[in-house]
């Protein structure tokens, strides 16, 4: 029983990693229909950029939000700059899929070029234990889960109550209609992709301190399971993936309990193909559109 419970606790702390980066990730295939499978890597060099602060003896938390600022600034560049320009000269969706695999490769070598292949770790305390009945964490896990609940918390008061959430809705569901309403599509793109690129750059940083020890090639294999989290949740909808995470996360960490623990990813591509063959379009198929996808 006591396996169990910390199975259930690793799998919340999954969740809510994956919940920032599916979020993130499924805002981005929103708002501009982009595949962006360069995303890993632009965790992984955010993750890198916090790790030199870090090591130059900022605090964790200080770096955390460095590695998310990078993450925002440079994933509003790459759409601006690379994936707009392509699709603008009529690229197709497969065309643009191929562009973000040329992206990442050369983001991986350039992390690689910088701060070399070698195993890295971030100065940190994992705190003191805290009991929540059964379950067990550590300070910094339970400041891990905090912050993924601030911002599921924060991205619902923007979509739900805010011009940007409308504005967001409105360029998702036709940014042609909502630039002949008067809606600066451009922009609103923009400031998407800025939040969007915020939880990816965060997302690598809280993965990279999860696993202790990591390298430039580290958080490749985590964006299969952001991809199943947000095509369980609904493609393109940010509440899908807020759910999708949570099923995911606590699934591959029981998972554990009855498989070898390398192989529990292969749950998330299981359930994927189950939650594929019975609602094609996520679990929240039934509440919302595929159009729909920042409601």
């Amino acid at each position: 029983m006591s396996v169990l419970i910390s199975s259930i606790g690793f799998g919340l702390i999954s969740a809510a990693i994956l919940a920032i980066a599916s979020v993130g990730f499924t805002m981005q295939f929103g708002i501009t229909s982009i595949l962006n499978l360069a995303y890993a890597d632009v965790m992984t060099a955010a993750a890198f950029v916090a790790y030199s602060l870090n090591k130059a003896g900022l605090d964790i938390w200080v770096c955390a939000g460095a590695g998310a600022l990078f993450g925002a600034v440079f994933s509003m560049l790459l759409n601006r700059f690379v994936y707009a320009q392509f699709a603008r000269r009529g690229t197709s969706a497969v065309g643009l899929v191929i562009v973000s695999i040329g992206i990442g490769l050369i983001i991986q070598y350039v992390v690689v070029i910088i701060w070399s292949p070698n195993f890295v770790s971030y100065r940190l305390s994992q705190g003191s234990t805290v009991q929540l009945g059964s379950l067990v964490f550590t300070t910094l896990q339970l400041t891990v889960i905090g912050i993924s609940v601030v911002t599921m918390i924060a991205v619902h008061l923007v979509l739900a109550y805010t011009k940007l959430g409308r504005a967001m809705r409105a360029t998702a569901v036709n940014a042609s209609l909502a630039r002949d309403c008067g809606i600066a599509t451009n922009r609103i793109v923009d400031l998407a992709w800025l939040i969007s690129g915020a939880m990816c750059g965060l997302a690598g940083v809280i993965f990279a301190m999860s696993i202790i020890s990591f390298t430039p090639s580290s958080e490749q294999g985590f964006l299969v399971v952001v991809i199943a989290a947000a095509v369980v949740g609904g493609i393109g909808k940010p509440y899908g993936a807020m759910l999708g995470a949570l099923v995911l996360g606590l699934a591959t960490e029981l998972a554990a309990l009855v498989i070898n623990p390398a192989y529990k990813d292969v749950v998330a591509f299981l359930l994927l193909a189950i939650v594929l063959l019975i609602r094609p379009r996520g679990i929240l198929s039934g509440l919302a559109t595929r159009e729909e996808v920042v409601a």
